[in-house]
C-alpha cells in the first residue's frame, strides 16, 4: 500500500499532504537555521563524506559505502566508516565495532560493512561522537558516513545522494504523503549523484548491482544460485521486489517469496518456519549478518556487488583521495 501511495497510484496521498506539509516545513526549517549558523555545526579534523538518500526506502546506498570503502584502500587511503546503527541498541555509545559485535548492538548494515571491508566502523546516535571515537582509536584520513545527508550537525567535505533508478521521487512529495526527506532540487548542491538501477540522467553516474554466487551461511559453500532447490526467497530490506528481480535474473526458482520490514528483527523460530523439508531458504547478505548466530544448513545468502560504469566514478575517486591526502 505504502508503495502505491508514494508511486502515486493510490488516490490516499492527497490525505496525508497536510502532514507532509508540516514535514517539509520542519526539515526546511531545520536546514534553514544550520545555514544561518543559528544552529552548530561540528567539523571533523579529517574530511566527511556523507553517502545519503533523499527518499526513505532501500535505494542500494550501503553497497555504495563498501565500494567506496574498497576502492579507497586499494588507494592507500586510511577510511573509516560512521552510521546511525539503525535497528541495533547499544548499551553505551558511540560503539566501536569488533568482530563480535552483534548487529542486534549496532544493526546490520553497519555489520555488514565491517564484514565485508575490514575497515573500523563506529555507531552513535550522535555521529559526531561515533567520529572522535574512531580519530581516537584509529589514525584515519577519511570518514565516510553511511547515510545522514540530513545530520546537518555534522559538516560534510563531499555529499553523494544514491537514487533508486526505477522508482525515482515518486509521487515527489514529503513524508508521509511521498518518500521524499528533502526535494528534488536537493540535488544541485550535491558532490555526485549515484543511480542504481534505471538509466542515469545528465551528470549522474550509472550503477548496477552485481550478484555474487550464494553462499551458505554454515558452510561458507559457493553455489550459483539457479543450482539451489525449491527456494523460499526472504528479504529485509527498504525495497524487497529489488532482491526477487534479481533472483529472476539469475534464474533462480523461487517458490515462496518473503518480503519483510527494513531493519526488522529476525527471531530464529521464525525464520526456520519459513521452509519446510526440501526447501532452500535465499536471503540479502544484510539479512544473513542476523542470522548467522542461529543457521540452519539450507540457508544460503546471495551478496551483491556495485558496479559504476563511465568516467565519473574514477573522477570521484580521485577528488576523495585528494581530500584524504589534502
Amino acid at each position: 500500500m505504502i508503495a502505491r501511495i508514494w508511486s502515486g497510484e493510490s488516490p490516499l496521498w492527497w490525505l496525508l499532504l497536510p502532514l507532509s506539509w508540516l514535514y517539509g516545513l520542519v526539515s526546511g526549517a531545520i536546514h534553514l537555521s544550520y545555514r544561518l549558523g543559528l544552529r552548530r555545526t561540528w567539523r571533523s579534523p579529517v574530511p566527511v563524506v556523507v553517502v545519503g538518500n533523499l527518499t526513505a526506502g532501500g535505494n542500494g546506498k550501503t553497497p555504495v559505502v563498501i565500494w567506496l570503502v574498497e576502492q579507497l584502500k586499494k588507494q592507500g587511503i586510511r577510511v573509516g566508516v560512521v552510521s546511525r546503527g539503525y535497528g541495533g541498541k547499544a548499551e553505551q555509545y558511540p560503539l566501536l565495532l569488533t568482530p563480535h559485535t552483534s548487529t542486534a548492538e549496532a544493526g546490520d548494515e553497519p555489520v555488514l560493512i565491517y564484514q565485508r571491508t575490514g575497515a573500523p566502523v563506529a555507531v552513535s546516535p550522535k555521529r559526531r561522537d561515533a567520529v572522535q571515537a574512531l580519530l581516537a582509536a584509529h589514525s584515519l584520513q577519511l570518514i565516510i558516513t553511511d547515510d545522514g545527508l540530513q545530520h546537518y550537525a555534522l559538516a560534510r567535505d563531499k555529499e553523494i545522494v544514491v537514487v533508486d533508478g526505477v522508482r525515482r521521487f515518486g509521487n515527489g512529495w514529503w513524508l508521509p504523503a511521498g518518500p521524499m526527506r528533502e526535494r528534488e532540487s536537493r540535488l544541485h548542491s550535491v558532490d555526485a549523484v549515484i543511480v542504481n538501477g534505471g538509466k542515469a540522467q545528465g551528470d549522474e553516474i550509472s550503477m548496477q548491482l552485481r550478484p555474487g554466487l550464494a553462499v551458505n551461511l554454515l558452510s561458507g559453500e559457493r553455489k550459483d544460485v539457479a543450482m539451489l532447490p525449491a527456494l523460499v526467497a526472504m528479504a529485509g530490506i527498504g525495497h524487497p521486489p529489488r532482491f526477487f528481480a534479481t533472483l529472476e535474473q539469475c534464474g533462480a526458482q523461487v517458490e515462496k517469496q518473503v518480503p519483510l520490514a527494513d531493519h526488522q528483527a529476525l527471531v530464529p523460530e521464525e525464520i526456520a518456519a519459513l521452509t519446510i523439508p526440501g526447501q532452500t531458504l535465499i536471503m540479502t547478505e544484510k539479512d544473513a549478518v542476523k542470522c548467522r548466530a542461529f543457521a540452519k544448513e539450507n540457508w544460503w545468502y546471495l551478496p551483491v556487488d556495485a558496479e559504476l560504469s563511465g568516467e565519473q566514478p574514477e573522477q570521484l575517486l580521485r577528488e576523495l583521495v585528494a581530500l584524504a591526502k589534502s
